[in-house]
């Protein structure tokens, strides 16, 4: 079993323009809709050496990448002036969204239990009692609900007041100003003995189910939370860290480099590092996606999050705190929830507009109402209702939603999402051309034929610069016959050739037949010629197997209708018997890099959308040019980079997965964007026309958030 380290998938896609590498991570406690994201993203965005600024909604995390002379207290202070509360993200934050469930239940709780008490004193009032007992009931009413409402409804005023006072418009704006409108006229009504004095209910139920509808988004938030959440919750608090001969019980973040700890079984590993003593067998099901264990010994590497399960281990640090595989995969893939589409841009300038547009909507309900029926208390009814059912959750949540759930879902598959745009661009695949060599085969060759020591010992020194699979065959080859790789000089890797070097002033060549000796003919095996100065060159044959799972994968993608091709830079007789193995009918051998790219953009020319999935050097040029590109986790550092997703696993399975879950994920982003539109077609006029009372305004605008949240739970599925 291989995984991929996240210090090499890490590397930002250049295929997006700015990306974010979080050099800053800040925890946003009190963002909640897309206007919110919008001011954070262009207040930071304004700060000398801030580079780029993302806003992952889901987490509440603003990603900042900025100068070295930036440092998290400006940005701090800048979006305090822009009355929006940050922090320097801790591990601690992930835990903490459970007091922000609590709090909320608590402030429920508050409004539900005035709630029900003002509405039994409105019975007595509502079943003819005398004016007198009426207006004792108002006064108790009011000594009820203004505190109630004061202390339940404070999220709400005090995200209004940090808005209004950096001179700005959120959602919470018009919800403050319909409770607090609710709130004032019925204590008006109570002092002056008005009818109107029942009002308390409304101000109470709009606060509740307001409070409600909060609680439950955020459950749903819980129940869809991010890959990146589920990685931080394997994080170890503490570690056992070994000193003068004795253990020493330390926080797993102040742990160094150099460090040595003690993992017992049943823990995980506190940081990344080398095995110093003991052997044992890991879980690493929540990193890769691989179930069965993988067994270590002294010599090899580890990861943070991965679970000892046999035997105590002595671990040197390698990587710690914040540099280490589990950190940078959290950090990734919070980035990569953040997808960018057409509907999330749509999303987005519809929350900026949504504020002005909601205030005029109010003030134009009251003035007309008023107008029209003389009746302030009823013209003040109708703007509640408008205010409050015009909230834009649900289009705030529309694209975040099903962005999180999917980038999670891809990642318990092995599948690590790193492009911002990779799920719209996944979903319009339509074909995938694989590389052959450590692609759809194991990239574990076999040499075939028998050199001489002198030869083998010679390729082997020109090999041991190359990661070509190839390369490494040669070395292995070597190796199990005991023999020393020859020390060459001037070592030079040319792409999709092979290698150069010198020995004792003499040139040596190893690489592909016609890069090698253009003037000799090659056979159709996979084969490398290595040439010393204008001897003849000596041939070495090898031979690969397929991916147990390749044909599996082939098929699976193509009973989904999508178009399966094979481009590699290997012999025509290698190449035509995986084609043969796997049914296929566009395979086209000795293809060069450039070869690669030309075939790519011939493709995108006639309308094709294709992902191509390659692991070499020499596929980095068609990673970079295709409609979507994906690399697995054996893959060089290079190709990983480029990639917009990358396997964490050996497994090719998951590649349909991850093109159906896009496409399911497209769908589910323009069914959220169509109901949230829906609702507000449907339910202003409603408002308006004064059909709908300030509750029922709040259990709509709940509702609607509500649907959009478990409609993007439905792409887990």
């Amino acid at each position: 079993m291989t995984m991929a380290c996240a210090g090499c998938v890490a590397t930002p896609s250049r295929r997006d323009v700015a990306p974010v590498a979080s050099d800053i991570v800040l925890h946003l406690p009190d963002i909640h809709c897309a206007a919110c994201i919008g001011a954070v993203e262009d207040g930071l965005a304004r700060v000398q050496g801030v580079r780029d600024v993302r806003v992952n909604l889901s987490q509440k995390r603003a990603f900042v990448a900025a100068a070295p002379e930036v440092n998290s207290d400006v940005l701090i202070g800048r979006l305090a002036a822009l009355g929006h509360r940050a922090q320097l993200l801790d591990g601690t934050q992930v835990a903490g969204q459970g007091a922000v469930g609590q709090d909320l239940l608590m402030r429920i709780g508050v409004a539900g239990f005035a709630m029900m008490n003002v509405m039994l004193l409105s019975v007595a009032v509502w079943a003819g009692a005398a004016e007198s007992t009426r207006q004792v009931f108002h006064l108790v009413a009011a000594a009820i609900s203004l505190p109630a409402v004061a202390f339940s409804a404070r999220p709400f005023f005090a995200s209004a007041y940090r808005a209004l006072a950096a001179g700005r418009l959120n959602m919470d704006v018009p919800i403050a100003l319909a409770i607090g409108l609710s709130a004032l006229v019925s204590l008006v009504g109570a002092l002056s003995g008005s009818d109107r004095a029942s009002w308390f209910d409304a101000a109470l139920a709009l606060t509740f189910f307001l409070l409600l509808g909060r609680y439950l988004d955020h459950l749903g938030r819980y129940a869809a939370r991010s890959a990146a959440a589920d990685l931080a919750a394997l994080a170890t608090p503490q570690a056992l860290l070994m000193r003068d001969g004795r253990e020493h019980v330390v926080r797993a973040d102040t742990l160094l480099p150099g460090d040595v700890v003690r993992v017992t079984p049943g823990s995980r590993i506190p940081a990344d590092g080398v095995i110093l003593e003991g052997s044992s067998e890991l879980d690493c099901a929540a990193l890769t996606g691989e179930t069965a264990p993988d067994p270590r010994q002294r010599g090899q590497d580890v990861a943070a999050g991965e679970m000892n399960l046999i035997a105590p281990l002595l671990v040197r640090c390698t990587r710690a705190g914040t540099d280490t595989t589990l950190r940078r995969l959290a950090d990734l893939i919070a980035q990569a929830e953040m997808q960018k589409s057409r509907y999330s841009g749509l999303a987005d300038r519809a929350a900026r507009l949504y504020a002005p547009v909601v205030h005029l909507l109010g003030l134009a309900a009251f003035a007309g109402w008023w107008g029209a029926t003389g009746d302030a208390g009823r013209a003040i009814e109708v703007a509640v209702s408008v205010l409050v059912i015009t909230c834009p959750c649900a289009l705030g949540l529309a694209v975040p939603a099903v962005s999180t759930v999917t980038t999670a879902r891809l990642f318990r598959l092995g599948l690590l999402v790193k492009s911002r745009t990779a799920l719209e661009r996944l979903a319009e695949i339509d074909e995938v051309v694989f590389d052959k060599t450590g692609t759809l085969t194991t990239g574990l060759a076999v040499l075939e034929t028998v050199p001489s020591d002198h030869d083998l010992m010679l390729a082997a020194g020109l090999a041991a610069g190359s990661s070509h699979p190839l390369s490494r065959a040669l070395c292995a080859a070597a190796a199990e016959r005991g023999l020393a790789p020859v020390a060459v000089q001037d070592v030079a890797e040319v792409a999709g050739c092979g290698v150069t070097a010198s020995l004792d002033r003499v040139s040596l060549r190893l690489g592909r037949p016609e890069w090698v000796a253009p003037d000799r003919t090659a056979s159709d095996r996979s084969e490398v010629w290595l040439q010393r100065g204008t001897d003849a060159p000596v041939v070495f044959a090898f031979s690969e197997q397929l991916r147990p799972d390749a044909a599996a994968c082939v098929a699976a993608l193509r009973a989904d209708g999508i178009g399966v091709s094979l481009l590699s830079g290997d012999a025509p007789a290698a190449v035509a018997r995986i084609a043969r193995a796997l049914d296929l009918n566009e395979a086209q051998a000795r293809v060069t890099p450039e070869g690669k790219v030309a075939w790519l953009q011939a493709r995108a020319a006639a309308g094709r959308r294709v992902l191509m999935v390659g692991d070499g050097l020499n596929d980095t040029g068609a990673l970079a040019v295709a409609h979507a590109s994906l690399a697995p986790s054996t893959a060089l550092d290079a190709a990983r980079s480029l990639a917009d997703v990358v396997l964490l696993s050996d497994s090719l399975l998951p590649i349909p997965g991850a093109l159906a879950q896009s496409r399911r994920a497209r769908r589910r982003m323009g069914q959220n964007m169509a109901l949230a539109l829906g609702y507000n077609l449907v339910s202003v006029p409603l408002a308006l026309a004064g059909l709908a009372t300030p509750l029922i305004a709040a259990i709509a605008m709940s509702t609607s958030s509500l649907t959009v949240s478990a409609n993007a739970m439905r792409s887990a599925s």
